[in-house]
């Protein structure tokens, strides 16, 4: 006999998840069962899977789990966590405009303001600059930051003319990334402060309309290119703009945020 699991389908910048309540546990989770309600022909379609849960430190308002449309957990998703947010107001009936959640990779603040989601990130890892690979027939140059996920940066002349599924694919699973791979961004940058952004997603296996912790190592990396200064307007693949904000610090950045639009598309029942 089946059982009725409400849910909630939620965008940032055309990044499109599927959130559940998992306060009382009970969903029972499985890397199959998660693909299946990714699935865009046979389930309700998504580029990964949000879960509320209750903290298991002292500080924190609520535990955030992510997964990609693969079924594989990961520790990070920045414009997930932004969704997360409206998450949690329609399923715990949270009513503050902030809130402060676990991630897999460390704490972070969230913030409704109106019809955007501000997230202030855990500190990026330190970059590596100027790694050189051969991967799909091309030599690349690239940078690296880890933002709560791995992520490697191409620079390009121009973003429309990337074959991201091919090159993205050849450089996620390049043995230099072995073997957990990396999420590949490719940048254009742009006049006044504008880089636009298209991202390869590790376990989504192909490009998504936006990509909240590429985009924010894009903007580092960039600022670190000496080619643009913070706040940072990236344009995404499905046309939204987001902003990062941070600072330069001993060599690293800190203080990162990522601030654009967030919404609830719709909410239904699903039947496990």
């Amino acid at each position: 006999m089946s059982r009725a699991v409400r849910f909630w389908k939620l965008e940032g910048a055309g990044n499109d998840f599927l959130g559940f309540d998992g306060r009382k546990g009970g969903l029972g989770l499985t890397r199959e069962r998660i693909a299946a309600w990714c699935d865009r022909r046979r389930g309700a379609g998504a580029d990964g899977v949000l879960v509320v849960e209750k903290p298991r430190g002292r500080g924190s308002d609520f535990r955030m789990r992510y997964y990609n449309s693969d079924g594989g957990e990961a520790e990070m998703c920045g414009n997930g966590a932004r969704c997360f947010a409206l998450l949690v107001r329609a399923a715990a009936g949270w009513r503050a405009k902030t809130m402060r959640v676990e991630t897999k990779a460390g704490p972070v603040e969230l913030e409704i303001l109106g019809k955007e989601v501000k997230v202030s990130m855990s500190d990026p890892g330190w970059p590596r600059l100027g790694k050189e690979i051969t991967a799909a027939g091309r030599r690349v140059k690239l940078d690296c930051l880890h933002t709560g996920v791995p992520h490697a940066v191409e620079f390009v002349r121009s973003v429309d003319g990337v074959d991201v599924e091919r090159n993205g694919r050849a450089i996620r699973f390049h043995n230099f990334f072995a073997p957990a791979g990396t999420n590949v961004n490719f940048v254009e940058v742009r006049r006044g402060n504008r880089i636009e952004v298209r991202t390869y997603e590790r376990g989504v296996e192909g490009e998504t309309l936006a990509c909240g912790t590429g985009v924010v190592a894009s903007s580092i990396l960039a600022y670190l290119q000496k080619r643009v200064k913070p706040p940072v307007h990236v344009k995404t693949r499905g046309g939204d703009v987001l902003r990062v904000h941070f600072q330069w610090v001993n060599d690293r950045a800190r203080h990162v945020v990522l601030q654009g639009p967030a919404r609830i598309v719709f909410e239904g029942v699903w039947h496990v």
